[in-house]
């Protein structure tokens, strides 16, 4: 969607800060703005149409409704939208904020400190793009037949990326990726131009065990290379996570290729995937037989950090859009250290994913304990042999750094 199509609200009982708001979301493109001097009028209009806007920017103090008033009835009407406070808050407030707006069932993006910068409000709306209230153009999708032809013809490969211990430079893991490689093809099909298919087909799980046998027969080959153990870690749908003998089909496809469930993680996406007792049960059932099981995009859903001291996750990844420009961004780094607490604390791993710059690199190296990183700086997804190319540069450039 265009950004002059992204519908923005915004609320605060200054009137020169909403005309300094309203001028700074035009600069950025984002004409379609409207402002509020009172909460309640602003939710007036979002309790008639609950998609009257995309994003709300709302300050916290501001007489008789004010900005957490506002926030808890957005959750009660169940606003699909972006929220970002407009504050001069300290860092335990903001903690505390994103906290009570998960509770609420708000999508909390940012926190915009006052002076508000351009560059503040840009990393904030760029956040919009990880929910699903700004629609994208339309997918070509594979057929139910091309999608079937592709399976029967092994064409289901695994991508890998690899999770990069941020103390040692050692490959922990590798996440698999499903991509559809057919011969003559210059490029690899992404999932979201064939998921979609395969889940009205309901041939999910056909697809993942087809990418856990090729990667478990692919393991032997990377343990040389990498020169000690590692793990393998793939995603499971919703639908996937309601299936009580998810975890039992896993380990015998393991098992025939002689690997174990510990050598094994589990991703399952916040916001889609604990809302059942079932994917709960199945959640249980997966720790119970070894896996490890990892939250995939903390902070797109609504668990929050107590939590995670109650659920059986052994790895946590940071949603992409809290560590993209996490040097300049107060929120992301205050959220950052609260999980780094919290899975050092609990004996957790910490991911954190979309590392797509030296400068975000560069900072999350800071930590004392070893997070690991996964994103596009590092390595794309690759194919096995590519993968191995990528590791040899990876290891001379990282035995470098340490001679």
């Amino acid at each position: 969607m265009h950004k002059n199509l992204v519908k923005i609200a915004v609320v605060d009982d200054s009137k020169t800060m909403l005309l300094t708001l309203k001028a700074m979301l035009n600069g950025l493109g984002y004409t379609n703005v409207e402002t509020f001097t009172s909460a309640r009028l602003a939710f007036g209009i979002v309790e008639r149409d609950i998609n009257a806007f995309h994003c709300i920017l709302t300050d916290l103090n501001m007489p008789e409704f004010d900005g957490m008033a506002f926030i808890r009835k957005l959750g009660e009407v169940g606003y699909p939208g972006g929220v970002a406070i407009v504050s001069e808050m300290d860092e335990r407030v903001i903690a505390l904020a994103a906290d009570l707006a998960k509770a609420h069932h708000v999508r909390l993006i940012g926190n915009l400190s006052k002076p508000v910068s351009i560059k503040q409000i840009e990393m904030v709306l760029d956040r919009l793009s990880t929910l699903n209230v700004v629609k994208q153009h339309a997918l070509q999708y594979l057929s139910e037949q091309e999608l079937i032809d592709a399976i029967e013809n092994q064409q289901v490969e695994p991508y890998y990326q690899p999770k990069i211990n941020s103390l040692t430079n050692r490959v922990e893991s590798l996440e698999i990726l499903a991509r559809i490689v057919k011969p003559g093809h210059i490029d690899a099909i992404l999932p979201q131009h064939f998921l979609p298919t395969a889940v009205s087909l309901g041939i999910e799980n056909i697809i993942t065990f087809q990418l856990v046998e090729k990667a478990a027969r692919h393991y032997s080959e990377l343990k040389v290379l990498f020169e000690h153990d590692f793990k393998l870690a793939i995603n499971l749908s919703p639908k996937q996570m309601q299936d009580y003998f998810c975890a039992q089909q896993m380990a015998t496809i393991l098992c025939v290729n002689g690997l174990q469930p510990n050598q094994f993680i589990i991703e399952v996406t916040e916001e889609y995937a604990l809302r059942t007792p079932e994917q709960l049960e199945t959640l249980n059932r997966l720790r119970m037989n070894g896996y490890g099981v990892a939250l995939d995009d903390f902070g797109t859903g609504f668990t929050n950090l107590n939590q995670l001291r109650t659920l059986p996750f052994t790895e946590i990844k940071i949603d992409r859009s809290f560590i993209s420009s996490i040097r300049d961004d107060k929120f992301s780094q205050v959220i950052v250290k609260s999980l780094i607490d919290v899975t050092k604390e609990q004996k957790v791993e910490l991911v954190a994913e979309g590392v797509e710059d030296i400068e975000d690199l560069e900072y999350l190296k800071q930590s004392e304990i070893g997070i690991l990183l996964q994103g596009f700086f590092i390595c794309r997804p690759k194919p096995i042999k590519e993968v191995i190319r990528w590791y040899s540069k990876w290891k001379q450039m990282t035995d470098k750094s340490f001679s």
